[in-house]
């Protein structure tokens, strides 16, 4: 189910991977918000429980939208950039 959408589709666009899965997103556009137009919502998992967290404030302040971008972990999708080819990967604990 998508819960989001882009009310106005762009001319141009990027790709990008979410746990080898293609993502396209807009350029500027971040990590989080073309993960949630893509419906995928749920971006790690806590380290002991394993309980799915997901993007929570947008802003940067919560840090429940933590990823593997490139191989570096702890970035928070929301505020991080969307950039063409970047590899990003749902993240195990953190915070």
């Amino acid at each position: 189910m998508q819960v989001f959408t882009l009310l106005v589709k762009p001319n141009t666009s990027i790709t990008f991977t979410f746990n080898d899965l293609e993502v396209s997103a807009i350029p500027g556009q971040s990590v989080g918000a073309a993960l949630l137009e893509a419906g995928d919502r749920v971006l790690r998992v806590t380290r002991f429980e394993n309980k799915p967290r997901a993007m929570f404030c947008g802003i940067g302040v919560c840090f429940d939208c933590l990823v593997v971008i490139d191989g570096a972990p702890n970035q928070r999708a929301c505020i991080t950039e969307a950039k063409a080819n970047m590899v990003v990967r749902t993240q195990v604990g953190g915070a």
